[in-house]
């Protein structure tokens, strides 16, 4: 038997899933590239890695190529003499370089392995380039941890929010006075017409909102002519002020964990979380919660547009029902994507995730059970895509869901797929489009449901090619 034979067997699949030591195409990416895409999304304010070039580098590429845009964001050069020496040399001169060059209204650091191996401390390395007149009292400087050598991207998301609203809050909570705003938390979301819909949905309610991080924008800006280095849509004062709103609402529980926290433990604010509301029932708990937190009602407006996509579900379900899903991503993503593909009918089989945790683990084997028809679903936390290669192969589904990365499995595995996560590289504009809210679970309904249909027309022999499906 050839290699290219067995490497599709049930043997070859226990071997793989038997390893320890090695890991093949991760479903995820380092902690400043989470870092780099939440401070984007804020007021003038340039992303800084506290590290190596090459690392600053390969986290604007991958920004880049997902939406297509440039994405500016610096780095201190950190190399082999401040392995031995520290980088606090490297910091003050890039401070000072940084703002001397670019003017931004805050800068936002993150670090690089390199620099949390050494040690830095970057409070202090801070206060010593202010010291040395590298950069002024009044430029705010938000400080993040974020070592490429645990957590994940979404981690990294997670440690410069909460940075950024510690920094720019300092000496602004009102205990008790509340600014009468909620603040929502987007989460690493890739599809970033989904702050666009939940700005749409608040302002439809009346309900006054911060997006911490709206960083819409940064990666979607119109043509102009004319190059503009920012595009955060967060203003500074409103992230400031953002521990004295009503409420906390996260779109991704696990991707605004200690941030949530923070707001609640730290300014007695009301919080809830949710993993990445996707479908109808979703999106109707997210709703619901909203009005709860503020006290506005839901308009007759919203609930038409529900009534609009619950069409869209009937006209679809025949399609969905009885499909074995394969999936792969972040954990919120994950938890969303599976509780709507039940709500739908179909049969989520195999989930990965590399940054998703035992807890996680937990939370969607209790979804999977729920299942009315009953699951033979797996949720599989640390696995990456070889792994998965290793399940489509030896147990069969009828669709691949994931960012671009998933095209190789799914070419050898004969099935197709659609295109929802970071990075998609192989496909245009789908970053453009929601896919949270009615009119996103219109789009989900629509790309998956077509991707079946132009499967079928594929394959089919000539007597099957019909007209009407």
């Amino acid at each position: 038997m050839n290699t290219a034979e067995w490497i599709n067997t049930v043997e070859y699949k226990e071997l793989n899933f038997a390893r320890k030591a090695l890991v093949v195409n991760p479903t995820k990416a380092c902690q400043p590239l989470g870092a780099f895409f939440c401070a984007s999304g804020f007021e003038g304010t340039l992303p800084y890695e506290h590290g190596s070039q090459g690392c600053t580098a390969y986290f604007r590429n991958n920004l880049a190529r997902h939406y297509r845009e440039p994405f500016p964001a610096v780095s201190d050069s950190m190399t082999e003499d401040a392995a031995v020496f520290g980088g606090r040399a490297n910091m003050i001169e890039g401070l000072k370089n940084a703002n001397d060059l670019y003017k931004p209204k805050m800068i936002a650091m993150c670090t690089s392995c390199m620099a949390e191996v050494i040690g830095d401390d970057l409070k202090a390395f801070i206060s010593n380039a202010r010291d040395a007149g590298s950069i002024p009292a009044s430029l705010p400087v938000a400080p993040a941890h974020t070592p490429s050598f645990i957590g994940s991207h979404i981690t990294g998301y997670d440690n410069m929010l909460l940075a950024i609203v510690k920094t720019l809050s300092e000496g602004k909570y009102k205990d008790g006075d509340r600014n009468g705003k909620l603040n929502v938390i987007p989460g690493f979301d890739a599809h970033i017409e989904n702050i666009r819909e939940v700005k749409r949905y608040m302002s439809m309610m009346g309900v006054p909102v911060t997006v911490l991080a709206d960083n819409t924008e940064t990666f979607d800006s119109p043509l102009s002519g004319h190059y503009e280095m920012y595009h955060g849509g967060t203003t500074l004062a409103e992230a400031g002020d953002s521990v004295n709103a009503i409420g906390t609402i996260s779109m991704q529980a696990y991707a605004s964990a200690k941030t949530v926290k923070e707001f609640g433990a730290e300014y007695g604010q009301k919080t809830a979380e949710f993993n990445y509301p996707m479908g109808i029932a979703a999106f109707d708990s997210f709703l619901m919660k909203v009005s709860e937190m503020t006290g506005m009602p839901i308009p007759a407006s919203i609930t038409d547009e529900r009534g609009r996509a619950l069409d869209a579900a009937t006209d679809a379900h025949q399609y969905f029902h009885g499909k074995r899903f394969s999936m792969f991503g972040d954990p919120d993503v994950m938890l969303g994507l599976a509780r709507f593909i039940m709500e739908m009918g179909g049969e989520p089989v195999h989930i990965v995730s590399t940054n998703g945790t035992k807890k996680w683990e937990r939370e969607m084997q209790a979804l999977l059970a729920s299942s009315p028809y009953g699951s033979s679903g797996t949720a599989y936390p640390g696995k990456d895509l070889w792994h998965l290669r290793s399940l489509l192969v030896t147990e069969p589904v009828d669709m691949l869901i994931g960012d671009s990365h998933g095209k190789y499995a799914a070419k050898d595995a004969g099935i197709p797929l659609v295109r929802i996560g970071f990075p998609i590289t192989d496909r245009v504009n789908l970053h453009r489009y929601a896919t949270l809210g009615y009119k996103g679970t219109m789009n989900l309904i629509t790309w998956i449901t077509n991707a079946f249909l132009d499967e079928l027309d594929r394959t089919c022999d000539d007597a099957h090619f019909e007209l009407l499906r």
